[in-house]
Parts: C-alpha cells; structure tokens; sequence
C-alpha cells in the first residue's frame, strides 16, 4: 500500500508539473522561457529518429523484397514467356509474309507460260538412291502428280519428280550431277543440255551443240522441252550464262550459267500437270540480271 501511494503521489507531482510547463510555455508565446528547453528537445529527438529511420529503413526494405521477390519471380517468368511467343509470332508472321510472296510470284509465272500447277511445299532436303540432291514435297498422287512430271518455282525450272506417293513426291534437282536437262538460247534458239554439277554449287555446266553459234556471258537459257512435255516442258526460264569456256576444235561449246532458281532457300514450288498447247513466250523470263566479269575480263 505505501508503494501504491508513493507512486500516485509522484504521479501526481508530474502531471501537476507538466501543466504548469504549459502554461507558461502557452503564456509566453513566441518569447517562452522554456523555447530553448524544447529546441533542444526538438533537436535531440530529431536526430534520433532520423538515426532509427535510418538503420530501420533499410531493414524494412529488405523485409518487403523478401516478401515480394515469389511475385516478383512469377512477373518476371511470366513476361519471358510472353516475349517467347511474340517472337515466334513474329517469325512465323514473315515466314508467312515469305511464303505468300513466293506463291504469288509462282502463280504469276505459271499464269504468264499457261501452265497448270499444282502448288506444294518442300518438307525436306535429303540424297536419295542414286541421287545426290533432292527434296520432297508435300503433295503427291493423290493430288494428280505423276513420276516425271515438271516442278518450277516463281524464278524458273526447279527440276522432276522421280518418285510419287499418296501424300508426297521425291523431286531430283537440275543441279543434281545426274541431271540433265535439254534448253535453248532465249534469243538464237540453238539448243543445248544443261548438266547439274552437285548440291552447294552455285552454277550448272552448259554445252552447245553447235560450236560455231554465237555464245556470250549474259545469254539466257529457257528449257527445250521433251517428248510429250515430260520430263520437262518447254519455255520455263532457266538461268544465265556466267562464262564461256574457249574450247576450239571440240564439236561442242561449254559454258557456265547460273540458275536463276535460289536452291539453297527453296521452299514453295508448283508441278507442271498439264503443259500450254504451245512454248511460253519470253514474257516468262524473268529480267535480264547483271552479268559477273570473268576473270579475264577483271585482268584487262
């Protein structure tokens, strides 16, 4: 009982004192004998809480990272996940934009040397028996392909179909060594064979039957066709003599043309399944493309 006492008593003293602070504190306005007192009140206090603010601030910071980061972790998987599918969106979007160009430019070609196409995709690129560069496509007999039937793309002659199944046709390329196709000079007409000299080469050998015609860096060839438009039709843009090979006394004329047919991005083609009543004019034939200087024509 007498610490209970003591206690209100001290209590008391205080509260009583505390008011007393404020009154005379109140009536003295501005010019208070105790502004010194509570400045430096202010001033001690201040100090302290910008000390605990600042070793508590970044305490709690971290303990906010340290709830958020599961969150932070989910966004940040979920916005790459996000970025992933925009880029294939994208890609697949040019690849469509590529494909429906390639298409175009097909059907544009097949209109203008009135063949009648049947469009197909190539699915891949691989050797087969007795074959060193072909490719399937994705279209076969019961699209009405036929074995021996002529394939194109929009830039010219592509090569012929060997081998058919229900869904898909094997097709050798003109730029396989075992290829041989028989064309002729745009302007002249004589005629000759273009021979394949293997995947990854960037020409095709070329021999004039005659060696006395006329023959020249620059000159186009177009295919010659054969008997009943198969294996190959007639008049489908082949490519562009690069260079003339001096050959004197041989029976024949050999030269080097590059084919106007992109064969290491190919990709859309059409098979030929019923050739025009008559040769496609020049008109088929894409525009005349520069002419590289031979090695002798550089040294002059």
């Amino acid at each position: 009982m007498r610490d209970t006492r003591r206690s209100r008593v001290a209590l008391g003293v205080l509260l009583g004192f505390s008011l007393l602070l404020l009154t005379v504190d109140h009536r003295g306005g501005p010019d208070s004998p105790l502004g010194p007192v509570r400045a430096a009140a202010a001033s001690f206090f201040g100090s302290m809480e910008y000390a605990v603010a600042a070793v508590v601030a970044p305490v709690g910071a971290a303990v906010d990272v340290a709830r958020e980061a599961p969150v932070a972790k989910r966004r940040i998987r979920d916005l790459e996940e996000e970025n992933v599918a925009l880029r294939r969106m994208l890609a697949a979007n040019r690849q469509a934009l590529v494909r429906y160009g390639s298409m175009e430019k097909l059907l544009r070609t097949a209109a203008l040397g009135e063949y009648k196409i049947v469009p197909g995709q190539v699915i891949a690129r691989r050797g087969q028996p007795g074959f060193e560069d072909t490719v399937e496509i994705d279209a076969g007999a019961r699209d009405g392909i036929k074995r021996d039937m002529t394939v194109m793309n929009g830039d010219g002659l592509v090569g012929r179909v060997v081998r058919v199944s229900p869904a898909t046709s094997t097709v050798v390329l003109i730029t396989d060594p075992g290829s041989a196709a028989g064309v002729r000079l745009e302007t002249s007409r004589e005629i000759g064979v273009v021979h394949g000299l293997g995947k990854g080469r960037a020409v095709m050998r070329f021999q004039l039957l005659d060696s006395n015609a006329h023959l020249a860096p620059g000159t186009r060839i177009v295919s010659f066709g054969s008997e009943s438009n198969r294996p190959y039709v007639p008049g489908l843009p082949v490519g562009v003599i690069e260079r003339v090979e001096q050959t004197p006394g041989e029976l024949t004329r050999t030269a080097y043309a590059r084919p106007y047919v992109r064969f290491s991005s190919i990709d859309v083609v059409g098979v030929v399944v019923q050739a025009p009543p008559r040769e496609a004019r020049t008109a088929v034939s894409p525009g005349r493309p520069p002419v590289r200087p031979t090695a002798e024509q550089r040294g002059r």
